[in-house]
């Protein structure tokens, strides 16, 4: 898998199926003779024959070819291998074009241990489509894999699921070509609707580090897995909406203060057109049930009010979680729109909202009750960035697509 991309180097991952010697070898595409190594990663059982590489230095905005040699021994793959390196545009030229792919609750069945009866997931096909996009990253929303009963009470059952999940062939292209950032939901996390009380809940960050290839975790300075990234002039903050949260009530919490305040202040001092907050559950959907933000309004009243008190431009949510897709718009009287956007599921079940009324902040046409995905393209010069969400069904054929101007997200517009 191909995992964080900065200017000067790139995160790795591979896992073995015994103890091994794993070691990447990559050159810039074109030029094979100017081969260079990673770091060389002995696996162990105790760490799930996981190893986690680094490519660098490496050239900004150098696309670079990679094999796989494990014992010493190449191990070639049927698809292209590829990692890119960020370019350095600043100060030089308007930031790059790019984009990407968005997804969450992804579920690959295993019958030995999954519920009796009609499998739950399936059209593992959808993630070849994905593949074919060609795009620059994906950001996973949660829920990338699914923890059964079987799983969670034990380190070893918690291991075999990240390795189950991940194994799945329809996925390898994609692993292999784009690069991969992850936030978590209560399936990565524990149980259903799994909370900062879950007792294992520290088997499950490391296994989520170790699964994943972030370039930072638990920047708030606490245990949980947050953390931020830029991809070119756009930055992402990945939220970690399970290890602090509370029993659900008006009172509660899904963030928390100190993971609030690491993001407010991360937010006011971001320059970004586009500032993407990546969270597992819908923010703005007014229906105060299930997961939803709403269930614990004051927190969520909090946010919105610190984003309004501090002038933040360029906010958007980005989610999943709900087992269907929509777009979620909320007029604010003194300050723009903001908009959450949400896309799931990839291979787990899916069902219309058991409301279609309650959230009556849904943009009209963009309900799609089907396993799909989403592909962002952000493009246009610095001062008329657009932002085109596209969703996806499993074969890749467009279902519904919208675009928003970085412009309509400052405070400038309103009067």
């Amino acid at each position: 898998m191909v995992g964080y991309s900065t200017m000067k180097e790139v995160g790795l991952w591979a896992q073995t199926t015994a103890p091994a010697r794993v070691q990447v070898c990559y050159w810039p595409s074109g030029s094979p003779k100017d081969t260079a190594w990673t770091n060389a990663v002995q696996t162990t059982q105790a760490y799930g024959y996981v190893a986690k590489l680094k490519a660098a230095p490496l050239a900004p905005g150098q696309t670079y070819e990679y094999q796989l040699y494990i014992n010493g021994a190449l191990k070639s793959r049927p698809y292209a291998l590829q990692f890119k390196a960020q370019p350095l545009w600043q100060w030089r030229t308007d930031a790059p074009d790019f984009s990407f792919l968005l997804g969450s609750c992804m579920y690959i069945n295993e019958t030995e241990v999954d519920r009796p009866g009609k499998p739950y997931g399936g059209q593992y096909e959808i993630l070849t489509s994905m593949a074919k996009e060609q795009a620059d990253m994906m950001l996973w929303l949660g829920d990338n894999t699914y923890l059964r009963e079987v799983d969670w009470d034990s380190r070893t059952g918690i291991w075999h699921r990240f390795t189950h999940s991940r194994a799945v062939a329809e996925l390898q292209p994609l692993l292999g070509n784009v690069h991969h950032y992850a936030i978590l939901d209560d399936h990565d996390f524990g149980p259903n609707n799994s909370d900062a009380s879950f007792g294992n809940k520290h088997l499950t960050q490391e296994a989520f580090k170790w699964f994943w290839s972030n370039p930072n975790y638990g920047v708030s300075g606490q245990e949980g897995v947050e953390g931020t990234f830029e991809w070119h002039d756009v930055q992402f903050f990945l939220i970690d909406n399970r290890s602090y949260r509370s029993a659900p009530s008006t009172d509660g919490h899904i963030i928390g203060q100190r993971q609030m305040q690491w993001l407010i202040q991360a937010l006011k001092y971001s320059r970004a057109p586009f500032k993407i907050i990546a969270i597992g559950g819908q923010v703005l959907n007014p229906n105060a049930v299930g997961e939803h933000h709403s269930v614990f309004a004051n927190e969520r009243q909090q946010l919105l009010n610190l984003l309004h008190e501090h002038r933040i431009e360029g906010v958007i949510f980005i989610n999943g979680d709900v087992h269907h897709s929509e777009i979620s718009k909320l007029e604010r009287p003194q300050a723009y729109t903001l908009y959450d956007l949400t896309t799931s599921p990839l291979t787990s079940g899916f069902h219309k909202p058991r409301n279609l009324e309650a959230n009556y902040l849904r943009v009209p046409g963009s309900l799609q009750a089907q396993r799909n995905y989403g592909l962002v393209q952000v493009s246009g010069p610095r001062n008329n960035r657009q932002l085109t969400l596209t969703y996806k069904d499993v074969n890749g054929k467009a279902l519904w697509s919208t675009t928003i101007e970085a412009n309509a997200l400052k405070y400038s517009v309103k009067k």
